[in-house]
């Protein structure tokens, strides 16, 4: 029978707008270090790995195979998801799962400070015949949906600058983050428009870091360590790329991804069970989209739980303590490696400042970003 599963170990180099001192191997190095150290595990001891890589993001093609060295897996089963960070935690369960191996790393890395022209890499991704020669920058496809979601709920734009507030001075108490600031909502509001109703600081700046996470099976998780994060569900699901078929208000891939982790973790009401979330909100209203996908609140109810306070880290429903992605940064493919790893700090009572009381069970959840509808959600519980 299949064992349960449990984080025993997580590393990062924490996240800053540019790392010119760190080549992206270096990142990986150091992130694998501190996982293994906080795991009490050599490589050696590791069955396999696997590595969250897009060869566009990093610049090199085939960008994997410099992976190995760094996390000492030379000569052992290792793989690369090119997906977001909790696709690649799902792959490295399935193993687990499997019986094949007790313990199994996920690693995950953004170094967007060598990008050049980010939104060239997201134009690549649309349609070549019918979205690609508009040669808008891709931006205004958050813009369309931003606007779609507030005149569907009927929320304010308001609400989605107290997201921008919050975030950023969440992130202000967060040693691992790089972008926080105390911003007041007016100044948040009165920001430039991009792509109405879209503002700069509705969108999250990018940010280089890596994550290293090692997870087992009961029995060795057991052995090793004595604050086990266990994986209570995963689910994972990719919507359809095109943007003239999707749902511009409401984010389904969310709620499938969600419903399949609720399902596994045998959650029948989130709101209640669920302590605290890291959820993507790589554009502000995206926070608030993705807490009603997510069955958290009811439609259009997520504004108005923001600028009651309610998302507040001294709230009924703390989301994106860490800062979230306004606050940290976008990470490309590692951003669900920032949400999984600080709701693993929360649980084990190691997130400093920003430590919530009492929680046993927590939400990460990520988006890949424009211009797919791609998703995953992981509920850890200690």
């Amino acid at each position: 029978m299949a064992q349960d599963i449990a984080i025993i170990g997580v590393g990062t180099t924490g996240f800053r707008a540019t790392t010119p001192d760190l080549s992206y191997r270096e990142l990986t190095y150091e992130a694998a270090k501190k996982a293994y150290l906080d795991a009490g595990v050599e490589p050696k001891e590791i069955g396999a790995f696997v590595a969250t890589s897009e060869d566009f993001c990093e610049g090199y093609s085939i960008a994997d195979e410099y992976a190995p060295d760094q996390l000492g897996a030379v000569l052992k089963p290792i793989y690369t998801v090119s997906g977001d960070f909790i696709q690649s935690m799902a792959s490295g369960i399935m193993m687990l799962k499997s019986g094949l191996y007790n313990i199994v790393v996920v690693q995950g890395l953004s170094k967007a400070s060598n990008m050049i022209t980010k939104s060239y890499l997201t134009d690549f991704a649309l349609d070549p015949i019918y979205n690609r020669p508009l040669k808008e920058h891709s931006d205004y496809i958050a813009g369309m949906e931003m606007n779609r979601y507030l005149y569907e709920t009927g929320t304010p734009r308001e609400a989605c600058a107290h997201v921008v507030v919050k975030n950023k001075r969440n992130a202000m108490t967060n040693p691992l983050a790089g972008h926080g600031c105390d911003l007041s909502l007016d100044y948040v509001l009165d920001s430039p428009f991009v792509s109405y109703p879209l503002t700069e600081l509705d969108i999250s700046p990018y940010s280089d870091g890596a994550v290293v996470i090692v997870m087992a099976t009961a029995d060795t998780a057991l052995a090793l360590t004595d604050k086990p994060i266990w994986v209570r569900g995963i689910g994972w699901i990719s919507e359809t790329p095109g943007l003239e078929t999707r749902d511009w208000g409401r984010a389904v891939y969310a709620q499938i991804a969600a419903d399949m982790a609720y399902k596994m973790a045998d959650i029948r009401s989130p709101r209640s069970e669920i302590d605290f979330v890291e959820i993507n909100d790589e554009f502000s209203y995206k926070e608030l989209q993705h807490l009603e996908a997510l069955r958290l609140c009811s439609p259009g109810e997520a504004g108005y739980l923001t600028m009651e306070g309610a998302t507040e880290i001294s709230g009924d429903l703390p989301v994106n303590p860490s800062g979230g992605c306004l606050g940290v940064g976008c990470l490309l493919e590692c951003t669900g490696g920032q949400k999984v790893l600080d709701v693993v700090l929360q649980l084990r009572g190691e997130a400093g400042k920003n430590q919530l009381q009492d929680v046993t069970t927590g939400l990460a959840m990520s988006w890949r970003g424009l211009p797919t509808t791609t998703g995953a959600v992981a509920i850890l519980s200690n």
